[in-house]
């Protein structure tokens, strides 16, 4: 009996003075602060928040929300009516608004569990992608694909450097909309090229940074025909549309649509091997990476990095403006990546960003997804636990050994004496030196439409914009 009064006595300290005062009267209500430091308490667990966000905010039927076998889904209650939610962050419960494209690792798990479900084998899972994809290109607004401008790709003049060569390009992608960028390829070319795509992220620098120009180079050392550009109001498209605007949902679309075209160039250069085609980003490129590889047939090899996971599709409406991850009655990045089975695929994931779940959540569910096709030995996961989020030289790697050996290509052109990854004698360019409209912009074209009204009325006109 001692026992017990001792229990009941220990449950009650996390009962606040004020629970036997409150009645339906006054709704339950207790002042949220109060509320989230009792869950500490009970729960034994740290909670992080700005106080500007807590501060005043009052909960109706508070107690009634706390759900005692589980803190997480305690926290999930008493946030929701604020359009609050959380995040892990180094052990602590981090408070935070609500975000349409995140979640967390155990909804990331509960969400797989239920994809599962709903397909065993080959049959079912092929079903599932004539879902998906079709409805992939009509939420990007990618199906039909809008007319293309009759216009001629415009190129600066060659570069050279050691092994390989650089040019410039912009295409008109829209009626006087452009997508520049940059243009790698082998010194020397002697057979078909394989094509490899660069989406860049939102890393600071844009596509200028040096870990991209590296990248590039090396891949064109390999034999690569490489591309790399800006995002969508990043880099020379500021000379036509404010930064402000790449967190337009049109973005979404207009950077799919960007990828798509420069494929087309790449596909029309007699050097080119279209049965090669690839393409690798990190962060927002590694959103564009498994998207592209899911709605365009034309890509057979797929490096997405530092991005996928199944409880994060990409914050910014670049990657997620547009309802693509509500196809099928709600989807995720872990299911976008396996569309890509039983091609070769290359997930690259850290230790510290949303990532880190990889090894043990969504590449699990993936290789099943492989297996179906018998195709296991296709997809491999490379998780670097004590690195960050960026598209650092140990990634860079990893990169240069899945494509050589997936497209048949010979790396040694890129080790040192000592059989090391040698990318010191790529020459890193001043971001000038890789504008294709000049230095100062002189040469943007004169049908080169600006500003966000302009932009809507092209979208509209080609059905991107409602």
């Amino acid at each position: 009996m001692k026992k017990l009064i001792i229990i009941f006595l220990l449950q009650l300290t996390f009962i606040s003075p004020f629970l036997f005062a409150q009645t339906t009267d006054d709704s339950y209500a207790r002042p949220l602060k109060e509320v989230l430091s009792d869950i500490e308490q009970q729960f034994n667990i740290k909670i992080k928040y700005d106080e500007k966000m807590i501060d005043g905010k009052i909960l109706n039927y508070a107690d009634w929300r706390i759900k005692p076998w589980s803190a997480e889904e305690s926290l999930y209650a008493v946030l929701a009516p604020f359009d609050y939610t959380f995040v892990m962050d180094n052990g602590k419960f981090k408070i935070k608004s609500f975000e349409y494209a995140r979640t967390n690792v155990s909804q990331g798990e509960k969400f797989l569990k239920y994809l599962e479900s709903q397909y065993n084998d080959k049959s079912s899972w092929e079903k599932r992608k004539t879902e998906l994809i079709p409805c992939f290109k009509e939420a990007l607004r990618v199906s039909p694909l809008p007319e293309k401008p009759n216009s001629k790709v415009i190129l600066t003049a060659k570069r050279q450097y050691d092994g390989y060569t650089v040019e410039n390009f912009a295409i008109e992608t829209l009626p006087g909309i452009y997508v520049c960028g940059s243009i790698y390829k082998p010194a020397k070319i002697k057979d078909k090229c394989p094509i490899m795509l660069n989406p860049n992220g939102h890393f600071g620098l844009g596509r200028y940074r040096e870990d991209q120009q590296k990248r590039c180079a090396m891949q064109a050392r390999m034999g690569i025909i490489s591309a790399s550009w800006d995002l969508f109001a990043w880099g020379e498209s500021l000379l036509q549309f404010d930064g402000t605007l790449h967190r337009l949902s049109a973005a979404h679309s207009i950077q799919t649509l960007n990828a798509i075209r420069i494929l087309d160039y790449l596909l029309t250069l007699k050097e080119s091997d279209s049965s090669r085609v690839g393409i690798t980003g990190g962060s927002g490129g590694g959103s564009m990476t498994m998207m592209m590889s899911a709605i365009d047939d034309r890509i057979n090899l797929s490096i997405p990095v530092v991005m996928l996971a199944s409880h994060f599709n990409g914050g910014c409406p670049c990657e997620s403006g547009m309802p693509t991850h509500l196809c099928g009655n709600r989807t995720n990045n872990a299911e976008v990546a396996a569309i890509f089975a039983p091609k070769s695929q290359l997930i690259i994931s850290d230790g510290k960003d949303w990532s880190s779940s990889v090894p043990t959540l969504e590449y699990p569910f993936i290789k099943r997804i492989y297996g179906f096709y018998g195709a296991t030995n296709n997809v491999k996961n490379i998780h670097l636990p004590d690195e960050g989020h960026d598209y650092g030289f140990s990634k860079r790697i990893a990169t240069y050994d899945f494509i050589a050996e997936k497209f048949g290509l010979s790396a040694e052109t890129l080790k040192n004496k000592d059989g090391q990854y040698d990318e010191s004698t790529i020459t890193i360019e001043a971001e000038w030196q890789m504008y294709a409209f000049g230095k100062n912009g002189e040469n943007l074209p004169a049908n080169a439409i600006k500003g966000k009204e302009a932009l809507i009325n092209v979208l509209r006109q080609v059905g991107i914009q409602e």
